[in-house]
């Protein structure tokens, strides 16, 4: 874990994530790239669609300003960090920026009062999940400090999820976190017999040459498996897998926002299969 990105706008939510980003980085001796998007009220502009040059200026050096201030934190003394301004909203820029940096991960905090309906879908948090190569890490709540003890991972342990879970387990070792994969098993249409499960997770765990031990949790549906099961194992993290700019993956759909996100201020994170 050399080098974090942390996208902020000044709100107590970005410097939830903030704060938690610098706790990672004086763990891993990393350095932070701290990067706010500035953006132009449509009500500066002339009828014709141009805003005066020193009004832009004016503008910037205000959010620079803003940005330095938002900055003079003690828990960021030490720390190795860069600021970057960007004068446009565009959130595939963030990505753009992780790889040239070479980012290991990317911070991000959510209001996430609508639950993860409201961090994934039509945010600025989900528009950088779905444009994002490596994995995102969305803060909700108040962590005082980030110990990642029990770090569990929900899928459905088809192949296409593969990478997700070789990741998962990366960040485990990163943090020396105990690892706890978990296959949800739900009435209906998508109930799986035990033995089917044990066949899906084995043909799995073989492709991917992973020797885990997998748990089968029951319950009504996906979401409240995965929040039951993370609350009973006292989960520090939940791991979800992503399609990218399908949003998150149909294991996944439903309602999981209203259940994750409001019931469990546990920060998830999110990689892209």
């Amino acid at each position: 874990m050399k080098s974090i990105i942390v996208p902020v706008d000044f709100s107590e939510q970005s410097e939830k994530a903030l704060k938690v980003a610098a706790d990672i980085a004086k763990q891993h001796d990393a350095e932070l790239y701290i990067l706010h998007m500035l953006e132009l009220s449509p009500s500066i502009m002339s009828e014709s669609g141009y805003v005066a040059q020193e009004q832009v200026v004016h503008l910037i050096k205000v959010g620079e300003q803003r940005f330095a201030d938002f900055l003079d934190k003690p828990y960021l003394k030490g720390i190795k960090m860069t600021p970057i301004i960007k004068h446009y909203k565009v959130f595939s820029e963030v990505d753009e920026i992780a790889k040239k940096h070479s980012a290991d991960l990317i911070v991000m905090g959510s209001h996430g009062t609508d639950g993860l309906q409201e961090i994934f879908i039509g945010s600025n948090t989900e528009r950088v999940v779905r444009s994002s190569e490596i994995p995102v890490l969305v803060i909700k709540g108040d962590v005082e400090k980030f110990k990642l003890e029990r770090f569990v991972f929900a899928c459905d342990f088809k192949e296409e999820n593969i990478p997700a879970l070789k990741k998962a387990v990366e960040i485990a070792k990163l943090f020396k976190s105990n690892l706890h994969p978990v296959y949800v098993n739900t009435p209906g249409d998508e109930f799986l017999s035990t033995e089917d499960i044990y066949t899906r997770v084995s043909k799995f765990l073989n492709l991917a040459k992973l020797g885990l031990e997998v748990e089968i949790y029951n319950d009504y549906t996906v979401e409240k498996g995965v929040l039951n099961y993370s609350e009973s194992v006292a989960a520090d993290l939940i791991g979800i897998p992503t399609h990218g700019r399908k949003g998150l993956s149909h294991f996944f759909m439903g309602s999981i926002g209203e259940d994750i996100a409001n019931h469990s201020d546990t920060p998830v994170i999110t990689f892209k299969i």
